[in-house]
Formats: C-alpha cells, sequence, structure tokens
C-alpha cells in the first residue's frame, strides 16, 4: 500500500451558475463527486438527464421541488423533505427546483458523459466533459 497519497489538502471550488453557485469539494481525479449546490428562489435547474452519471441529493436548507421522471416516464413533482435522501438514475429525466433560498447536497458519480438540457431557462446547451473542464479553469 502506498502511503505518500494519504494527504489532506483542502479542496473548493466555487462555480456560479446563473441559478445561484456550486461549491465543488471533490477533486477531479476522484472516482466520485461532491457538491454544496446553492439555489436562489424562483430559479430552478436545467430540465436534464444523463448518459453516464449517477446523482444523489440531501436537501440541508431551505425549500426545493424535485422534477422527476417517474417509471411511466411521466414528470411528477416533489417537495423534497430536509435531511432526507433522493437518487437519481441514468437517463432519468430530472430538475431542481427551488421554492425559497435553498441548499442541497450532491453526491454523484464523476463528473463524466454528457448532461442533455431538454429544457433551460438560460439557453444554456448540452453539457460535456469538455465544456465542464473549461468552466472549472
Amino acid at each position: 500500500m502506498d502511503k505518500s497519497n494519504f494527504t489532506q489538502e483542502p479542496y473548493l471550488l466555487k462555480n456560479p451558475k446563473p441559478w445561484g453557485y456550486e461549491l465543488i469539494f471533490t477533486k477531479p481525479e476522484l472516482p466520485y463527486s461532491g457538491k454544496l449546490l446553492h439555489i436562489q428562489a424562483g430559479a430552478r435547474l436545467s430540465l436534464q438527464y444523463h448518459d453516464a452519471k449517477q446523482e444523489s441529493y440531501l436537501p440541508l436548507s431551505g425549500r426545493c421541488n424535485l422534477i422527476y421522471e417517474d417509471s411511466q416516464g411521466k414528470l411528477q413533482t416533489l417537495e423534497l423533505q430536509l435531511r432526507q435522501g433522493y437518487s437519481i438514475k441514468v437517463g432519468q429525466q430530472h430538475r431542481l427546483q427551488a421554492i425559497t433560498d435553498c441548499e442541497v447536497l450532491e453526491a454523484a458519480t464523476p463528473e463524466i458523459g454528457t448532461t442533455y438540457r431538454l429544457e433551460d431557462d438560460y439557453a444554456r446547451t448540452d453539457e460535456t466533459e469538455e465544456v465542464r473542464k473549461q468552466e472549472r479553469q
């Protein structure tokens, strides 16, 4: 076992978004990702799905809806309960929508593949791995 990489160097990247910001607290080379999403009241993320990424959410403060695709392919709206976990599968349409300013912890598989944006209030296009790299430099 190589113990030379047993370090605790802090890492945090603040990434501004049109709906608020995300604080990414995991280094890009890790096999998972973690971030805190701060979503402004009334704002919403794009209606999207991922071709390779799974996500889990833990709402920490405020009020937030999860719009998600159910097993029949219909979109449902669920107000998230604080400190309860919710998960999105690969290929499942979803969107977060803030009722009040809110903070949601996201744990996910690595930032791989493409995020397909079906609707976006900010006219953003699909997000590829190349776009993500440029955004986070």
